[in-house]
């Protein structure tokens, strides 16, 4: 076998490739150097700094599996490798604990002033009155996102003495009871925190989550902490928050702009940065190497391997016809987890018509990964989907029927949000035209695809085209729109396609109409 190593990655994870093939080691090759060579090899290691896009991936004919040392794959055209049937793996677990670790650190940084005395007594001053810092003992700590790392910063954070309150809708009440702590609404945790820390994606329901009303409500001295993404905090909003008194000070591992020159957040004495260390320990980094090297060696010899990004086990036949369906159903995954935001016990999975003659579980899996991955901060793939779902007591079912009236084939995603239904259900018409035929009981007919406005109004003249008005006043061009409506309720939906983010404002205006019940933005 022959191995790539194309960024660098600790020996202890080269020694491991050695032990089953031939390794080359090529750091800071170019695009075209990458592409000249790639067909020689079985297997790729890659970290940030090497970019495996479709051109590179087409001339890979050998290749059988991608190692992403670390959890982002962003720098991987993962359509282009699963055309090629290629395996994309990568090693999220590896850095729960120095990201947890460096949050806490954090945590006794602002408490203690540690990085600004330091800085004080290194130019010569002795300003000991100066730094008088407080206790984290006792002190209430709020965390938004119970995920993998999450939930190791609320356990860390109980051995020392802290008060932890955690807000996450979708973890389950066996998995809150285990940690020992007190789940609350984001509102009472924003007010209520002397640390407030984030452990979430970046989502559009995420992004500036805590902005200038959010400040508001905080405690004068509250301590803002961002070890998560960047774009979770709005920094404008924290830096005139931190230079009113509105809170203590903050402390940031991560960045709406990386590297973060020019931020007034640099020039601030109660602020503290750090150049995203989250992950940048070295045991961390062996673990990463070692992880990786593992799971590559294990995907080369046929066994299953975790954290496959990618396909799950089907033969190439049966995954092309499936391919569309697959595809809807990570669609109408995450459309579903856009439009609540309640804790959730149940997702069901009904598939009609000729599919029932497949291999359906990549369609089910393919609903649940969709679903789960805009809820995670933890990337969410083929393999450890459902083991996700169920550390989160999440019920997963799947029906199939020979029998679909209308279509050849249906798909209909259902979730129990505590007793509350919503659903979805989707077709294929053509080739792989996706289109949602129905939400909630309403019928419709439109493609699902980049962004969406969904809405819920009073059934009467005039909604429709004041929402239309509202876009048009914020140059949002709309590219379809479809109404559904429900027998004898005065109620409608309507889903609207437009070509690009919609402006909260906007949103605004359109929720603030009497006639709107519902209003969400929607990205898929």
């Amino acid at each position: 076998m022959k191995i790539l190593v194309s960024d660098k990655i600790k020996k202890k994870g080269i020694e491991k490739l050695k032990n089953v093939g031939k390794v080359d080691i090529k750091t800071k090759l170019d695009q075209e150097e990458l592409k000249d060579i790639i067909k020689e090899y079985e297997a790729i290691i890659v970290r940030s700094g090497t970019t495996l896009d479709r051109d590179i991936l087409e001339m890979a004919d050998n290749l059988k599996v991608i190692g992403r040392a670390g959890v982002g794959v962003d720098n991987i055209d993962i359509d282009a490798a699963t055309e090629k049937g290629i395996f994309v793996i990568n090693a999220p677990e590896a850095s729960t604990i120095s990201v947890s670790e460096h949050t806490v650190g954090l945590i006794f940084s602002m408490a203690r002033n540690i990085p600004q005395a330091n800085m004080s007594l290194k130019k010569g001053k002795w300003e000991k009155n100066k730094f008088l810092g407080e206790e984290v003992r006792g002190k209430k700590l709020g965390i938004i996102g119970l995920g993998r790392i999450g939930s190791e910063v609320s356990k860390m954070a109980k051995k020392i003495g802290m008060d932890v309150a955690a807000h996450d809708p979708y973890i389950s009440d066996d998995v809150v009871d285990g940690l020992g702590i007190e789940m609350k609404d984001v509102e009472e945790i924003i007010k209520e925190s002397d640390f407030l820390t984030f452990h979430v994606p970046l989502t559009k329901e995420t992004e500036h989550m805590i902005s200038k009303n959010e400040f508001k409500a905080m405690k004068k001295n509250a301590i803002i902490l961002n070890v998560a993404r960047g774009g979770i905090v709005d920094e404008e909003a924290l830096t005139e928050a931190i230079k009113e008194g509105e809170i203590g000070g903050a402390a940031l591992d991560v960045f709406e702009e990386e590297p973060p020159f020019g931020s007034p957040l640099l020039t601030m004495d109660n602020v503290v940065l750090t150049p995203h260390l989250g992950a940048s320990t070295k045991e961390a980094q062996e673990s990463v190497a070692e992880s990786i090297a593992d799971q590559v060696i294990s995907t080369l010899k046929g066994v299953p391997v975790e954290n496959v990004i990618n396909v799950p086990k089907i033969s190439p036949s049966n995954f092309k016809r499936l391919s569309p369906f697959i595809s809807l159903a990570e669609d109408m995954g995450k459309f579903l987890a856009q439009l609540s935001d309640q804790a959730i016990k149940k997702i069901e999975v009904r598939i009609e018509g000729s599919l029932t003659e497949e291999n359906t579980e990549p369609i089910k899996i393919s609903a649940l990964k969709g679903f789960l991955n805009v809820i995670l901060q933890e990337p969410v793939n083929f393999v450890n989907a459902p083991v996700v779902a169920k550390n989160r007591g999440i019920e997963i079912i799947e029906s199939r029927t020979d029998d679909s009236k209308e279509y050849k084939s249906l798909l209909t995603i259902t979730v129990d949000y505590n007793g509350d239904e919503r659903k979805i259900s989707g077709s294929i018409f053509g080739k792989d035209d996706k289109r949602i035929v129905n939400i909630d009981n309403y019928k419709m007919d439109t493609s699902i695809s980049g962004y969406m406005l969904y809405t819920k109004h009073l059934d009467m003249p005039g909604v429709v085209g004041t929402v239309g008005g509202i876009l048009g006043d914020y140059n949002v061009n709309i590219g379809s729109m479809q109404v559904g409506r429900a027998k004898n309720n005065g109620e409608a939906i309507m889903l609207m396609n437009v070509d690009e983010k919609i402006p909260e404002n906007a949103i605004l205006n359109i929720k603030d109409m009497d006639k709107i019940k519902e209003i969400k933005q929607i990205k898929v």
